[in-house]
This record gives structure tokens, sequence and C-alpha cells, in this order.
């Protein structure tokens, strides 16, 4: 009898997909998938959950996926946890899955670069060293893990950094603490990501205050640096109740408040924006989402961005 039991979650994805006239589209199954993952010793159940490019993903979507994982993990004979998404948000809902996702039991998350029908198809490949990591007592209490091009990374602080090489994902630094929230996840609450640049209209917040998000996460030059008239709309924004995160466009580094002028991270903060250390807008609003489903407050916000750094 098999000794480690697997749950293969799947959500669709380039890893499921097949060409067709009109682009790839995700048509296959968990069923079609694991003959490929199958291994001696291992038991793996399989559950679809939907079948989406992740692009089209919804923030009720990336819930249920969670969701998901910790009903499978609610049966205490499952070893690990494998779900195979979309290369494009996987950034996103990796990360709510280690924030949410309690336990040190493995949940690795895996798919693909090219399609299942192309003759440069990395799923099989990606979901049997995924099937292995979520399969090794070793890979234990890391957190949620991200198998793709024969890498293994961490969740925490990932982004994709290729359209096209098999390895598609880096850290933005590579030993993150983990954070989660507490209590169960709530109603999925709208929070706005905006880039900012040179010659940036303010009247983008003003709009997401008037149609009531109930956070904002901006993606700022250097070190979360932006124009004065940025900063005018921040305090609006914060004094009408509404989470405002900042944090950087740019790819690696601690966002560390140094500048003034108006403009600066020092600035923000002083309107009462909260700073976003190290994780990137993609991560940070799917953390500012979750925060404020569980019913979170600005200092709560705050206290749990101030502790992301490295270990």
């Amino acid at each position: 009898m098999p000794s480690t039991r697997i749950v293969l979650i799947t959500t669709g994805g380039t890893v499921a997909s097949r060409t067709t006239a009109g682009g790839a589209v995700p048509v296959l199954s968990a069923a079609d998938l694991l003959p490929r993952a199958e291994a001696d010793g291992l038991a793996i159940d399989t559950v679809d959950v939907m079948s989406v490019d992740s692009s089209a993903m919804t923030v009720s979507q990336q819930f249920a996926i969670v969701t998901t994982i910790t009903d499978a993990l609610a049966d205490p004979s499952v070893d690990g946890v494998v779900v195979t998404h979309g290369t494009d948000t996987m950034e996103e809902t990796s990360y709510l899955a280690d924030i949410v996702v309690t336990g040190d039991r493995p949940v690795v998350f895996t798919g693909a670069q090219y399609p299942a029908d192309s003759p440069h198809s990395d799923g099989p490949n990606n979901i049997a060293a995924a099937v292995r990591a979520a399969a090794d007592p070793a890979q234990r209490g890391r957190g949620v893990l991200v198998a793709l091009g024969s890498e293994l990374r961490s969740a925490r602080g990932i982004f994709k950094v290729s359209t096209t090489k098999l390895a598609a994902f880096d850290n933005v630094s590579a030993d993150l603490a983990r954070r989660t929230v507490s209590g169960p996840l709530g109603h999925p609450v709208r929070v706005d990501l905006f880039g900012l640049y040179p010659g940036v209209s303010p009247g983008i917040i003003a709009a997401a205050v008037d149609q009531r998000a109930a956070g904002i996460v901006l993606a700022a030059t250097g070190s979360g640096n932006t124009h004065p008239d940025i900063t005018a709309e921040v305090l609006a924004a914060t004094r009408a109740g509404v989470v405002v995160v900042v944090t950087s466009r740019v790819p690696y580094g601690e966002v560390i408040p140094t500048y003034g002028g108006g403009g600066g991270a020092v600035d923000l903060e002083r309107a009462g924006a909260v700073v976003s250390r190290w994780l990137r807008a993609p991560q940070a609003r799917i953390a500012l989402i979750a925060l404020l489903s569980t019913g979170a407050d600005v200092e709560g916000v705050r206290e749990f961005f101030a502790r992301t750094g490295p270990t």
C-alpha cells in the first residue's frame, strides 16, 4: 500500500492547455494530468476546482482555491498538496495560500510555460517535481512553495521574471519571514492597484475612493516615491478610511522611506500610507485583501507588513 498521500488540485492554466485556432485554452482535467505525476509509493487524490487562465481569475476564485487546500489538509492522512495553476497570477494565489493555510505540511504550486501539446511542454516535469516536493518530509514547515523549471522557491516575495524561460520566477529575497492572517477569510474586499509614473493623474486615487475601494496599493518609483499631488490624494484616502499600501515598481531591494520633498515615501507615510518594504505590488495587494477580509484595521495591516522582511 502507498505510504504517502498527496492531493492534486487543478485550476487550469497553461499546464492544462492545448492549442486551438483561437490560442491555447485550458481543457485538461486532473485525470489527464495525473498519470504524469504518478510515482511508486504515492497515493494521489485529485480535485478539479476550475479550468481557467490565471489571468482571468477573480479574487473569489483565488479564495476558493485556498479553501480547497485547507479542506484537503483537514484530513490528517494527507501528507501534502500540489496545486496546478497558471503562471500569470501564481505569485498572488500562492502567496494568499502562504498567509492563510496553517500547519507544516507542504503545499506546492506548479504550472507550465508551454501548453501540453507544445514540443517544449514543461508541465509534466513540473508536476512530477511538485509531487516529489509535496511528498518530501524535508519540505515541511517551509510554507507554500512554487516548483517550476527545476527550481523550488518560496512563494513569499516571488514574482514572474520571464514569459518564455522554463525557470519563470525569482524572489525579491530568499528568506522572507512567514506571516499569517488571523481568522478565516471573509468576503473578498475590493483593493485597487495602480502603477505610478511621471505625469500620473492623482484622480485615479480619488476615483477608487469614490467607487468604495477598501484599499489601494501603489507601485511607486524608486524607494516608494511619487509626485506631491499623489501624496495629497493619499492623505484624503486615508482620512476617508481607505487603507493605502505603497511599494516599489523596482523588483529587488528593500523599500526604505528615505526621501521627502512632498512626494517621497517619508511624505506618504506621514499621509497615513503603509510602506511594504519587501512585498511587491501583486503580493501586497493580495495580502491587503486577505487582511481586510478578516477584519484587520490599518494598524493590523501596518504590523503585518512590518514583519515580512528576511529572517
